[in-house]
């Protein structure tokens, strides 16, 4: 019984399926026969019919909405709207109407996406340089060929490429465009298969065209010479690298650096960038820049905005006062796309082959395209000429007797006869024939066969030229010249793109140099930071703080200032002047411990303020051991935030300070004794953490109560305070030894 239930199921699976023949049924495979059968006829697909440009610089889907824009008669007429175009273009590629409407956007000039545009563009088309404007539906936009359009169709009813069915067999597209120029190089063309890839940039159509000549004429010719560099639909600067280009000229592998194209408003201390790489977008620029602002790598800017209009792109970046904008320009190269590499990969069909070629290759094979193009419109013209000749030559016979000829027609019977007649009576072919019965009546007079067969001359002549031409590759390599010559004149424009030669490479470590200005810095004891640029701080009112909370340091300093924050912890934190934003004096500042990313229930308690890491740091301890660390022992090569090891941790800090210069100090122990210490009685040291040298001798239960800065007055008897060795016990304090409000 379990039997027969299994083979039941398998009828009832076959019936549901609609008796489909092993419906249902898995069947195994190799893989490498399931990648040869199914995979790899859809990759060769993508490859050879979509995603990688051929010799004529168009991919499939280029030339679909082209040809069908040619053939709707819009190389003169009047703009289409682009529905009417996308729609029309469906007889020759069958994909929907949003791709091919995406596709034709990127040919217009509007979109400004290439060097050279093929569609003269009416309405929003949207901007290459932006991510967020898209173009307008296609029932709103219009488009007709541009000019340039000549030269991809101007020889394409003379039979100079072949044609194949469309996909449903109804009508003819042409495989290739009989390009008259080398447009593979001059507009940008990017395509992504299945593995492999094309990206081609662009050059100067002029310069293109004078290489394509060069070459001609001289196989050997430096292609450096006439090329110099790519030229980019957006502009910017090209930073010229000869043996990059060198390498893309042999080989098609390689990258372009561009550089984006900006001007300083003086007036309103902002920075204009007006041109960017081809590789981004304004909002990719905005975006970074957002990120290292929020960051704190980049201090010098208030604030960035896109202010594109009509006129064209423009990306304002308001400077904070001070601000260098050409260092600052020269930061955000390095660390944003406003500097972008062009990585070109010239992977081209040739023959139906994918193939890496250099420009050196590309032009030779353009140039053998271009010959078989020309070639093929000369055999074509020549055919017509040698047709028109036959059938001249036949009425020329005519002229001998026309009166017979007018005979010949009168009195044959039948209408079928006349031909035969006619090729009877004179000798000639049955096209001839057919072509002298069909003259009119009125054109039987000797003034019209004249006129006709005068012509026979000139035909003659014009045929010798052109199987002359055909005979000689000087000829026709002419002929290709003459072309060329005539493009570049019509249609060259000036560079849109601009060399910058020997450009140095920034350094990646590069010291960056903050703005330079006077300001006043805050420190309080609750761990507050403020940086108040003195004017502020001269018309603000008192200082906001936290409740209990209160100064413990004020500062004049520069804003290039570094700031050294030693920590409870035994840890200092290193951090700039520049890195904190102007504040004023009613907002309460930044927290440190925030800030800074200190440790946790780790707090401030003391700031350094130096340039050039010069002095000494001076600290005290509970046991009465002194020490003197060189600042210099702070300073990294490297831009490290925090340093362990600042100071000792093996007795409680009593006090600490930085010193220009060596001077006295009164400590204070708790057994009420007091000693003025001097610091150029302690050596320096190098070691961070030393533990330094006993200044007070004290007992066990002793320790050091305060230090304080000596000055004139605070003490009746300072002698009796002073030593001339270390360590000492200090003094008794007497009641008439104190002064200015000094108490144990």
């Amino acid at each position: 019984m379990p039997r027969k239930k299994i083979e039941e199921k398998p009828v009832r699976r076959q019936e549901l399926r609609g008796h489909i023949e092993n419906g249902g049924v898995v069947i195994q495979q190799p893989i490498v026969t399931t990648l040869r059968e199914n995979y790899m006829p859809y990759a060769m697909s993508v490859i050879v019919s979509r995603a990688i440009p051929e010799i004529d610089g168009f991919k499939p889907s280029h030339r679909k909405i082209l040809y069908t824009m040619y053939k709707m008669g819009l190389l003169n007429g009047d703009k289409r709207k682009s529905a009417d175009i996308v729609g029309q273009t469906m007889a020759l590629n069958p994909h929907g109407d949003q791709a091919i409407y995406e596709t034709m956007v990127r040919l217009t000039r509007g979109n400004g996406a290439l060097l050279v545009p093929y569609v003269d563009s009416k309405g929003n088309f949207g901007k290459a340089y932006s991510r967020d404007m898209s173009a307008a539906a296609s029932r709103y936009t219009e488009a007709k060929l541009e000019k340039v359009c000549t030269q991809l169709f101007g020889e394409i009813d003379k039979d100079t490429v072949d044609f194949v069915d469309n996909y449903n067999g109804q009508m003819k597209e042409p495989v290739l465009l009989p390009v008259t120029f080398p447009s593979i190089l001059t507009n940008a063309n990017t395509g992504i298969a299945v593995g492999m890839a094309s990206n081609i940039c662009s050059f100067n159509l002029a310069e293109v065209c004078e290489t394509a000549i060069a070459r001609l004429r001289d196989p050997q010719a430096p292609i450096s010479e006439t090329l110099k560099a790519p030229d980019f639909p957006g502009g910017g600067f090209v930073l010229y690298d000869r043996d990059e280009l060198e390498k893309i000229y042999a080989t098609g592998r390689g990258s372009v650096r561009v550089r984006s194209r900006y001007a300083y408003d003086k007036a309103n201390h902002c920075v204009d960038v007006t041109e960017i790489p081809p590789t981004t977008t304004v909002e990719a620029i905005m975006d970074k820049i957002v990120e290292l602002v929020k960051g704190g790598k980049v201090r010098e800017i208030s604030d960035i905005r896109d202010e594109t209009d009509l006129s064209g792109l423009k990306l304002t970046i308001d400077l904070k006062r001070g601000a260098d904008p050409d260092k600052l320009m020269q930061k955000l190269f390095r660390a944003t796309p406003l500097e972008d590499s062009f990585s070109c990969n010239f992977n081209v069909l040739i023959a139906g082959t994918p193939r890496v070629l250099g420009v050196d290759g590309l032009l030779e094979e353009w140039t053998a395209f271009r010959r078989e193009c020309v070639r093929r419109g000369i055999h074509f013209d020549l055919r017509k000429k040698k047709e028109k000749l036959h059938l001249l030559k036949g009425l020329q016979k005519i002229l001998l007797d026309i009166d017979k000829a007018v005979a010949i027609v009168r009195e044959t019977e039948e209408e079928r006869e006349v031909v035969p007649n006619l090729m009877i009576g004179f000798g000639i072919s049955q096209v001839q024939a057919e072509y002298v019965a069909e003259i009119r009546l009125r054109h039987l007079n000797r003034e019209y066969i004249l006129d006709r067969t005068r012509e026979v001359e000139g035909l003659t002549k014009e045929i010798a030229e052109m199987e002359d031409t055909l005979q000689s590759p000087k000829k026709i390599d002419a002929l290709i010249i003459s072309q060329l010559r005539e493009v570049a004149k019509t249609y060259g424009r000036p560079r849109r793109s601009q060399i910058l030669f020997d450009v140095p490479a920034p350094a990646a470590q590069e010291e960056e140099e903050a703005p330079d200005y006077p300001v006043n810095l805050f420190f309080t004891a609750e761990g507050y930071f403020k940086k108040i640029t003195p004017q502020s701080l001269r018309m603000s009112g008192e200082q906001k703080l936290k409740e209990g909370d209160s100064v413990r340091q004020e500062v004049e300093a520069q804003n290039g200032d570094h700031l050294l924050f030693f920590t409870d912890k035994g840890q200092v934190y290193k951090s700039r002047a520049s890195e904190f934003d102007d504040t004023k004096a009613s907002v309460l500042g930044d927290y440190l411990p925030t800030k800074l990313g200190m440790d946790p229930g780790e707090l401030p308690v003391y700031m350094a303020v130096t340039r050039d890491y010069k002095g000494w740091m001076f600290f005290a301890y509970e046991n009465g051991k002194v020490a003197k660390v060189e600042l210099a022992s702070y300073e990294t090569k490297t831009k490290r935030k925090k340093l362990l090891g600042a100071y000792s941790v093996k007795s409680p800090l009593v006090f600490l300070t930085a010193l220009g210069e060596d001077g006295e100090f009164l400590c204070a122990t708790s057994a009420s004794r007091m000693l003025i210490v001097n610091t150029a009685m302690v050596a320096p040291k190098a070691a961070r953490d030393t533990q330094g040298v006993q200044a007070l001798t004290m007992k066990p239960s002793v320790r050091l109560a305060w230090v304080k800065p000596y000055r004139e007055g605070m003490v009746e008897n300072p002698h009796r305070l002073k030593t001339k060795n270390l360590p000492a016990a200090g003094a008794l304090v007497r009641e008439t030894d104190l002064g200015e409000q000094l108490t144990l």
